[in-house]
């Protein structure tokens, strides 16, 4: 067995080539399957969501700027 990919032989560059590919098409299949089927149905899910009104301006300050001697 080759430790080192500079010197594996075709045979195992062949099986980390088919293995790469298996994995990459499971992951565009899983993303597919995982994403929502259309517009409508993703609108209608945000519409149960509640919504966040801002309040008043409200100012954060540090004491990084003050000069201790």
């Amino acid at each position: 067995m080759a430790h080192s990919l500079i010197g594996a032989d075709r045979r195992t560059q062949l099986r980390i080539l088919a293995v790469a590919l298996i994995a990459g098409a499971a992951f565009v299949t899983v993303g597919l399957a995982a994403r929502v089927g259309d517009f409508e149905t993703m609108a209608a899910m945000m519409q149960d969501q509640p919504v966040v009104k801002a309040g008043k301006p409200v100012t954060f300050t540090t004491g990084y700027d003050q000069v201790i001697r």
